[in-house]
């Protein structure tokens, strides 16, 4: 995302998102697609155009007379999304999602439908009290459980972060038990846990696993042929049959598992496993190995 030089209230950054992925995509945008999406008038809606245009990304798109629309410039460059097809992904979603409101939104993609997530099930009341103890870096009291560990025990955590995985939530905090920082999944708490009023003690900067960056080197299976391989390097965009991921340490089993990359042993059809870790050992968890594996496992 490029920066500008002064602050995008969050309607007009919406708005602006909207245009960028519908032209990029589907290489037509109107102001209908606007309008309708956000319940604002034409005139407003050719104003945030040109307002886009002036702006934000001069020569970005070109009028089409004969598609009574804007096409995408050749030379066309994201400004306020990444370019990529899961935010197109993301607006088809919640498009199907809100499918009476949005009944007019003219996405021309033709009999398009998204196959639903199934996210795991969160007690909004312990949505609330994690990001409130994380945003006020207080403790949280909570009665936490595991696959490993079924029966129910009581924690005190101090929270730093809260990321979601792609189906389920979890924070990263201290453990007071283990005196060590750790993920807990937000569905595991029995009950909402507890914000308490002192201060934490433990903060993100002394979290190394979490300060610290990795680069994961991502390479085709190479069970499969070589044309195989061909194949999964273009489904993946690899430059030269390699595709870098940057993340965060603590972060590194949950890219692994949406990849389907397991650290101990792969899948025995490599037509199912398809891609794998170029060095295995560039997992650097050291003594942490066996609860990177139950991380991975969801354990």
């Amino acid at each position: 995302m490029k920066k500008t030089d002064w602050p995008i209230r969050w309607d007009l950054l919406l708005r602006y998102r909207l245009i960028e992925i519908i032209v990029l995509w589907e290489g037509r945008l109107t102001t209908n697609h606007i309008c309708h999406s956000f319940g604002i008038g034409r005139q407003q809606a050719s104003k945030d155009i040109n307002t886009y245009l002036r702006e934000l990304a001069p020569g970005n798109l070109i009028y089409d007379r004969h598609l009574k629309g804007y096409v995408p410039a050749p030379d066309f460059q994201p400004v306020v999304t990444k370019g990529q097809v899961a935010e197109y992904h993301e607006l088809l979603s919640r498009q199907q999602d809100l499918s009476d409101t949005f009944t007019d939104l003219d996405l021309s993609l033709p009999g398009h439908t998204v196959i639903p997530s199934v996210s795991r099930h969160i007690a909004p009341e312990t949505m609330r009290n994690v990001v409130m103890a994380t945003r006020q870096k207080r403790p949280l009291r909570a009665s936490y459980v595991s696959l490993s560990r079924p029966e129910a025990s009581e924690s005190l955590l101090e929270p730093h972060a809260v990321f979601c995985t792609g189906n389920n939530w979890h924070v990263r905090a201290w453990c007071q038990a283990n005196r060590e920082f750790r993920d807990f999944a937000l569905t595991r708490f029995q009950t909402a846990p507890e914000v308490l009023q002192q201060k934490s003690r433990h903060s993100a900067e002394e979290d190394e696993d979490w300060q610290r960056h990795v680069t994961l080197d991502i390479i085709p299976d190479q069970r499969l042929t070589e044309a195989q391989q061909q194949v999964i390097a273009r489904d993946f965009g690899m430059d030269n049959g390699l595709l870098q991921v940057r993340c965060r340490a603590a972060l590194t089993p949950y890219v692994l598992s949406q990849l389907g990359i397991t650290l101990d042993n792969s899948h025995p059809n490599p037509l199912v496993q398809q891609v794998e870790l170029a060095q295995p050992d560039q997992v650097g968890f050291g003594s942490k190995r066996e609860r990177t594996l139950k991380a991975l496992a969801g354990l």
